[in-house]
């Protein structure tokens, strides 16, 4: 993964687990050892789902740009489906509390969304590819030499 994937993923990764981290705190609080262990499931699960997320359509922007727009409002969707089903499936679970689960959740993902744009509004992208003029030949003319 490029350095810039990687601070794109730091920068986005890092505000989403303090959110967590947050929500752990106040769920153990107010539920207790259930509400924190659920917290925990709900704030893991959306950073894995969000950064594979990420990572995929990085390799889509990469490999097939034609594609990006299209895969990343796909991708979404499918991610908050997913989400959503995962909530669905856990709602009845006794192995932790399910409230602070979807809490987890949802608090960890919008945050996740939020930290991705700051980001991509932070990032010193370029307009053009810096590669691009080291990679064409200089020796080549066009035209007469008079």
């Amino acid at each position: 993964m490029p350095s810039n994937d990687v601070r794109n993923l730091l920068h986005t990764a890092a505000p989403t687990a303090a959110v967590g981290a947050i929500v752990i705190a106040v769920s153990a609080g107010v539920v207790g050892g259930k509400g924190a262990l659920g917290a925990a499931v709900g704030t893991v699960l959306a950073i894995v789902f969000m950064g594979a997320g990420l990572y995929v359509l990085q390799w889509t922007a990469k490999t097939l740009p034609h594609l990006f727009q299209a895969m990343g409002l796909m991708l979404y969707v499918a991610q908050l489906l997913l989400l959503l089903i995962f909530v669905g499936l856990f709602q009845d679970t006794e192995a932790f509390n399910p409230k602070a689960f979807a809490v987890a959740l949802v608090v960890s993902t919008v945050a996740w969304m939020a930290a991705q744009a700051r980001a991509h509004m932070k990032a010193k992208l370029f307009y053009i590819d810096p590669d691009y003029s080291a990679k064409t030949d200089k020796s080549e003319k066009s035209g007469s030499p008079s």
